[in-house]
């Protein structure tokens, strides 16, 4: 039973994490540069371990009962995602810079951080997807088996994140060239545009 319910953890875990985000695009755009993967990876990793325990835990109706602060986190997660597709934007339109510049351009790890942060904890679904649905799948469980389903779903973070962290240095040759770059900052921000509309104007439900 044990294994079973670790087992859907991971699987549940990773059909949701591993869907394609803001978040996972930042830490593909640092895993490309390899600046400060290990701590992007930590930190996406350790937030999600952090909400998936506390869904577990049964923090998932509290959240359900705070409807004006899921709001808040969508339009602010809107404004945010709006002001990075616009930098890809503008990175996208300059164009000029291989791999190297851009590896001398990624910022400090104290900002890289703080966005990191910002793209996780801005984004009302992960506290959807995290906290009230995977906390509601493990009370299919016994008690005890809940946190066997957590520990799987948490496994399923952190293999993700060190897998698109850590595995993006094998894109490394396609983006020597300037032109991917411009490409991969082109659909970057088409995507966060495209999330931000999402936010606005489709309402939240769990």
């Amino acid at each position: 039973m044990w294994i079973a319910a670790t087992a859907a953890g991971l699987f549940a875990g990773a059909g949701l994490i591993i869907a394609i985000g803001a978040q996972n695009a930042f830490v593909l755009r640092q895993g490309l540069q390899q600046r400060h993967v290990g701590r992007v990876v930590l930190a996406c990793a350790g937030a999600d371990i952090v909400l998936i325990l506390a869904g577990v835990g049964g923090m998932g109706a509290l959240v359900l009962q705070w409807p004006l602060l899921l709001q808040v986190l969508r339009f602010g997660g809107a404004a945010f995602l709006l002001w990075y597709g616009l930098q890809a934007g503008l990175r996208a339109w300059r164009g000029g810079s291989a791999l190297a510049a851009a590896e001398a351009q990624g910022g400090s790890g104290r900002q890289v951080l703080m966005t990191c942060l910002a793209f996780t904890l801005l984004n009302p679904h992960v506290y959807l997807d995290t906290v009230v649905l995977l906390g509601s799948l493990s009370t299919r469980y016994p008690r005890d088996l809940r946190w066997a389903f957590a520990a799987g779903a948490c496994a399923a973070s952190v293999a993700w994140f060190c897998t698109l962290g850590y595995g993006a240095r094998l894109l490394q040759p396609v983006f020597r060239r300037p032109g991917a770059w411009r490409v991969l900052d082109a659909g970057v921000a088409i995507f966060m545009f495209c999330l931000a509309m999402l936010l606005l104007l489709r309402p939240l439900s769990p």
